[in-house]
């Protein structure tokens, strides 16, 4: 704390939510100001073993950027959280997974795949999602992805785009995947304004990814834009 308040950005898994609030509350005991975001972008599950309510996902990394750009700017906490929720608001995702991932402390994978079987609505904890399929091609992937999207949040006008690895993917399917997302936008009338293609949200090794589109304004289109240099994202400096 600098002295203009704390905004702690939560993706919205139980645990999560309690450890920011206690954090919160000891902030505060010491005269710090906290205020919180809570991402819950998931179009997938409603609800889960992890969460009430959605699951935060790749709108995270949506709202970090652009929370981040207004406060280096001078924002003030008040502003911040109204930006970061209004991210949030705009933005959905949806996730396939072709592998489980094996979490350390569980030393077994979360659930079982065969070859040709696809998990649809994954969570990036390991979690199952809310079907299972057989496998398609990276096309008929991004329809279903972005068929839900659509079907929560409406589409139009110009969009950011990330289609996210969930760690054992490679990269180059993740562009074979972004293609068929660009096609099916393009055919539905959408643009893509901005877009990213990479490993940002990980799930240890599992195999497959996340879609996540926002829908954007001049604003966030400027704060997107601005320049950025981190571990994950670099750009304009």
């Amino acid at each position: 704390d600098a002295g203009a308040g704390v905004l702690h950005i939560v993706k919205n898994y139980t645990g999560d939510v309690l450890n920011f609030q206690m954090a919160a509350e000891l902030a505060a005991d010491d005269g710090v100001r906290v205020e919180a975001v809570v991402v819950n972008d998931d179009v997938a599950v409603e609800n889960s073993t992890w969460t009430a309510g959605r699951r935060g996902t790749g709108a995270t990394v949506f709202v970090e950027k652009i929370v981040g750009a207004a406060a280096e700017r001078g924002a003030d906490l008040a502003t911040a959280v109204a930006l970061g929720r209004e991210v949030n608001e705009r933005s959905r995702s949806f996730g396939v997974a072709l592998s489980a991932c094996t979490v350390p402390a569980a030393g077994k994978p979360g659930f079982e795949l065969a070859e040709d079987e696809i998990e649809l609505g994954v969570g990036i904890h390991g979690e199952p999602g809310r079907a299972r399929g057989q496998l398609v091609s990276a096309r008929e992937i991004a329809g279903i992805a972005l068929d839900a999207i659509n079907d929560d949040m409406p589409l139009s006008g110009q969009v950011l785009v990330m289609v996210n690895g969930l760690g054992g993917t490679p990269l180059i399917e993740l562009y074979v995947v972004y293609a068929a997302v660009a096609q099916w936008l393009s055919g539905h009338g959408v643009s893509i304004a901005r877009s990213l293609v990479g490993n940002y949200i990980t799930s240890l090794e599992m195999a497959g990814c996340s879609i996540t589109v926002c829908q954007l304004t001049p604003q966030l289109t400027e704060l997107w834009d601005a320049p950025v240099e981190t571990p994950a994202l670099r750009w304009g400096r």
